[in-house]
């Protein structure tokens, strides 16, 4: 996509040849459009940070469209693009095709609100405790400054969202989670202060994990087919290596080999790209 700045005829609007010219949040963009070809390998490992980055961000839609409705305002962006990206950027880990989220590194909201310190996370019967220094002064923070507190639960692709959970004043909060499924899997906890007047917010803070983390479904799944090709590629790969002297020396049919030569680069290139490779 590109931006199309008006000429001397004004901008295009519509279909012209493989382009198409329309606005976007006021803005004027162009696109190329038919079928694409063979994507390389940066942009396999583009596609695949920004399908991470949306599965992170996509049940956090409530809670991104108030942590940075003040950074969109009075720009083209809105929201779930500014947290995208930041995401796309800063939180996630590892080379394609086994780009993973860094949670401790998940960006849920910037600004120049002060952020408490000392923050603690612990459960408790039917929740969470979080607790933060009430009592130190802060520049520009206030005691009715709001605690928004947002649980993301890997394990499930959900999240939850606290949008009033205390004041900056009560030191302390309680998280209710009446489902027990989600109180044991995998919790990844975020808290920022916005102020009562909804004119000032802080940046977002980590504030921990709890139940540690564990495989998804789908990390399940992909590691058990990497596997499953590792062993026919092994399998092949033997057999290929014991018959290449025999090729040579003629002593091997040749559109038999040709077919296991063509099986073993396959598969030696699909190992490559498929993700799921134990660590």
């Amino acid at each position: 996509m590109a931006l199309c700045y008006a000429g001397p005829y004004g901008h295009p609007s519509g279909k012209i040849g493989k382009l198409v010219f329309y606005m976007l949040n006021g803005q004027p963009v162009c696109r190329l459009i038919g079928k694409a070809g063979k994507p390389s390998i940066n942009q396999l490992a583009n596609r695949q940070a920004m399908s991470v980055t949306m599965g992170l961000l996509k049940p956090m839609s409530e809670f991104i469209n108030v942590s940075f409705k003040l950074e969109a305002e009075g720009t083209v962006k809105n929201p779930h693009n500014l947290a995208t990206s930041y995401n796309k950027k800063l939180a996630l880990t590892g080379q394609y095709p086994n780009i993973k989220v860094d949670y401790s590194k998940v960006v849920l909201s910037k600004g120049n609100l002060e952020m408490a310190n000392n923050l603690k996370l612990s459960k408790a019967e039917g929740g969470i405790n979080l607790s933060w220094d009430a009592g130190v002064t802060t520049q520009n923070g206030r005691y009715d400054d709001i605690m928004m507190v947002m649980l993301s639960h890997p394990d499930y692709e959900l999240a939850s969202s606290f949008l009033n959970a205390g004041r900056r004043a009560d030191g302390s909060c309680f998280i209710p989670l009446q489902s027990e499924w989600l109180m044991n899997g995998q919790m990844e906890v975020y808290v920022c202060f916005k102020s009562a007047n909804g004119k000032l917010i802080s940046d977002s803070a980590y504030a921990g994990n709890l139940n540690g983390q564990a495989e998804s479904h789908k990390e399940k799944e992909e590691k058990l087919h990497y596997l499953t090709v590792k062993a026919r590629f092994d399998q092949v790969a033997a057999d290929y290596h014991q018959k290449t002297p025999l090729h040579r020396e003629g002593k091997m049919n040749s559109r038999a080999f040709r077919h296991l030569e063509k099986e073993y680069e396959v598969l030696k290139k699909k190992l490559m790209l498929l993700p799921g490779k134990p660590s």
